[in-house]
């Protein structure tokens, strides 16, 4: 017997929010899809973009809600009841601050650190045990308030590193898939690539 499992990359809709940093999430899905050469599709009803991917004896739901990031429990939600898709198998993408670029982490569950996303899809699921990816986008040195910086687009070098994290995530989410949670975070969580250190000349 097959069963469901939903991959859910958060961000938000629009052409203002592509390649932000808040919008890891959304990445991370959309490279699953052209590695799996899925077709997306809306999907009223979910209030998201959904792709259905056969993987072995399985079924995978790649999910894009587009209900802004601070609803996205809503759609979250409600496509796992739909399909009856228990929490252990719903994984969240996200991106985090607290973590730099170029580092990934997996865990089985946890608090929301502050992230809006994993706040709404805690209140839909009325749980948190269920895993999620946290996408690094680091901060900048010294702010306190991050709206501006999570919400604005990658540089151009920032965008190069990302490519290498993105294809290291979706590794990682098809190790979930095929062989657990605990081989995934042991074999993927951490450093990607490490920046460069910069060295003074004298």
């Amino acid at each position: 017997m097959e069963s469901w499992y939903l991959v859910a990359g958060l961000g938000n809709p629009g052409p203002a929010y592509e390649r932000t940093r808040h919008n890891a999430g959304f990445l991370v899905a959309e490279r699953l899809a052209q590695r799996w050469q899925a077709k997306w599709t809306w999907e009223r009803a979910f209030e998201a973009r959904l792709a259905r991917v056969p993987r072995g004896p399985n079924r995978v739901l790649l999910c894009q809600p587009q209900t802004y990031m601070n609803a996205s429990g809503r759609s979250v939600a409600a496509v796992a009841r739909y399909h009856q898709i228990p929490v252990d198998r719903v994984l969240i993408v996200v991106d985090d601050a607290d973590l730099p670029l170029g580092q990934i982490r997996m865990r089985p569950g946890g608090g929301t650190g502050g992230h809006h996303g994993l706040e709404s899809v805690t209140a839909h699921l009325g749980t948190t045990a269920f895993p999620r990816l946290r996408i690094g986008i680091g901060r900048q040195p010294g702010a306190r308030e991050i709206t501006d910086y999570v919400l604005g687009r990658f540089s151009p070098d920032e965008w190069e590193r990302l490519q290498k994290v993105l294809e290291k995530a979706a590794d990682q989410i098809e190790c979930w898939l095929d062989f657990g949670l605990q081989l995934a975070m042991n074999r993927y969580n951490g450093w990607v690539e490490r920046p460069a250190e910069r060295t003074d000349e004298t």
